[in-house]
């Protein structure tokens, strides 16, 4: 749970902009990478972490513009890259205007239980991880190149001028 304001915006900083980064990385053709027909394709996961922002944050009284539906998909890579950017910065942005740390102590109600909007903040970077996790996998399928995250991704140990780990 975050207890200030300032500790969450640190930590989403760096969470959001390796988000973006992944988008960016995203093609046209590589949204329809899927896992199975069963399954959620790579554009329906990427569109979803976009309106995530603001259908997670409307469970608060934050007011701020962002996309509320994550259907139907964008078929457009770079439309969804922006969108993400756009709903990061206005959700950032209402935030900081709307919240002080006081506010991360109010309980809300979401998913059926009661919990602080601290936790909820954690909530949606947690949320958005898990979709960057499936992303990753689906980009390489799709034969795409993935940022690090959490450190060199097997096609930048080369510019550390390290070798990757062996396979």
């Amino acid at each position: 749970m975050f207890v200030t304001i300032d500790h969450f915006l640190k930590s989403w900083k760096y969470e959001s902009e390796v988000t973006h980064k992944l988008l960016k990385n995203l093609t046209d053709e590589s949204l329809k990478q899927e896992i199975t027909s069963q399954n959620w394709n790579l554009g329906r996961i990427a569109w979803h972490t976009v309106s995530s922002i603001r259908m997670i944050a409307s469970n608060t009284n934050l007011t701020f513009e962002a996309p509320t539906k994550d259907w139907p998909v964008p078929d457009s890579a770079q439309f969804i890259a922006d969108s993400y950017q756009q709903a990061s910065t206005t959700f950032i942005q209402s935030l900081m205007s709307q919240w002080s740390d006081k506010n991360l102590e109010e309980c809300i109600d979401f998913l059926g239980q009661k919990i602080p909007n601290g936790s909820l903040l954690l909530f949606l970077i947690q949320h958005q991880n898990h979709h960057r996790g499936q992303m990753t996998v689906l980009m390489r399928q799709a034969g795409l190149s993935v940022p690090g995250i959490y450190g060199p991704s097997k096609e930048e140990w080369a510019n550390f001028g390290m070798q990757a780990p062996k396979m």
